[in-house]
């Protein structure tokens, strides 16, 4: 039997948590079930039949159906032209809900993918949701949904709260190793004890299942995270966005790509062979970018293959990349200036590892086994405190 998402199990149980409120549905293009049915349509078919009254639809990052292909485009709210319900943009004018947004519901309902990386925004869409919904009394309700890396396996540093920002509200390890709902959980009890939160569980789930054990179908949660391969790089090549390294957005395979015009990327591949990083091979490519940076140009580079991805550290090897990169070509590296996901003082790169230490030690260059051994200390204080908020 296939294991079912808390989406699958709010359906079969006849969506009664959820009957006789007044429900507004946080979701995008990924929020389906098992047989490919999107949360909009399962949730309209309830109302219909009078299960509950659907108010509106919220969308996150990229829109409703991530129509916004490139990173940090904002989309504005529209009424929904099948349904006639307004659809609210929470990456626009505002990222917490607001009270208007608010009006006439007593329960919101976010079914989104994470993809188990501290940066990705969804899980801060949650957690401004949860602010909005414990300030005004209303039940936030979390179908959830797999850590599509699993959830046995922390990685890399724990957000210093001094750097918080849309990639980092809340502290949290790069690589968390939690489900959403785990982490909507973590939020509510840790940081907002007035929510009034319920979560959804799977049926099925173990912690060792990365995406493809599921048996469940993957949907792109963004237009640039296109397979379960892309969420797997994505906690160390995400950081590729805080320097002018192009992260492959712009090719069929972000995040997996990497270089720039300035890369000889057989010399790349061979450096970083020598630091003999776990479960990864670095494979000499050229690419061409259709957008973003280095649009239309040749660069040099690699594609990452993950060989063992129980070995893989995706934190380690992103910084290994960014590490190589400017340590072999000073002069044209550079990082990336704010301003960067709302954030106007604070440089990218800080805020996204959550510190100034870690691009202080990349510049003095540190020893990636020394860096390493730092950050170590973190995601193990991370790991001990998650422990309580674990559901599976």
């Amino acid at each position: 039997m296939k294991m079912l998402s808390g989406l699958d199990v709010l359906e079969m149980s006849e969506f009664q948590p959820l009957s006789g409120k007044k429900v507004a549905l946080l979701c995008n293009q990924a929020s389906v079930s098992k047989n490919l049915e999107h949360a909009i349509d399962l949730f309209y078919k309830a109302h219909q039949r009078g299960i509950f009254q659907l108010k509106a639809l919220w969308g996150p990052q990229h829109g409703l159906f991530g129509h916004t292909q490139d990173n940090m485009i904002e989309w504005q709210s529209y009424p929904d032209p099948r349904t006639g319900l307004p659809v609210f943009s929470l990456y626009g004018e505002h990222r917490k809900p607001t009270p208007k947004m608010l009006e006439g519901i007593d329960c919101l309902v976010v079914d989104l993918q994470d993809v188990g990386s501290k940066y990705y925004t969804f899980i801060w869409t949650l957690a401004h949701c949860l602010e909005a919904a414990a300030e005004h009394g209303i039940e936030v309700v979390v179908p959830d949904r797999p850590n599509p890396l699993g959830g046995t396996q922390v990685e890399g540093t724990f957000l210093n709260e001094n750097y918080r920002s849309f990639v980092g509200l809340y502290p949290l390890a790069i690589r968390h190793g939690m489900t959403i709902g785990e982490i909507a959980r973590y939020l509510a009890e840790r940081y907002l004890p007035d929510s009034r939160l319920k979560v959804v569980k799977m049926n099925g789930w173990q912690r060792e299942m990365y995406f493809e054990d599921t048996g469940l179908p993957w949907a792109m949660p963004s237009p640039n995270m296109p397979l379960p391969q892309t969420a797997l790089v994505y906690p160390g090549m995400c950081l590729l966005e805080a320097t002018n390294l192009s992260e492959g957005r712009g090719t069929t395979r972000p995040f997996e790509i990497f270089g720039a015009p300035y890369l000889n990327g057989w010399q790349f591949a061979e450096s970083l062979k020598r630091h003999s990083l776990p479960g990864v091979v670095f494979r000499p490519i050229e690419f061409q970018p259709t957008f973003q940076k280095h649009a239309g140009q040749v660069c040099q580079g690699c594609f990452i293959h993950v060989t063992d991805r129980r070995k893989f550290k995706p934190f380690l090897t992103g910084i290994a990349i960014i590490r190589e990169a400017f340590l072999a070509y000073p002069e044209q590296f550079a990082w990336k200036q704010p301003p960067y996901e709302y954030e106007y003082q604070k440089m990218p790169f800080d805020i996204l590892v959550g510190n100034g230490w870690l691009r202080e030690m990349i510049e003095s260059g540190a020893d990636l086994s020394e860096m390493e051994a730092r950050w170590q200390q973190e995601s193990e204080e991370f790991s001990h405190i998650r422990q309580s908020f674990l559901m599976y």
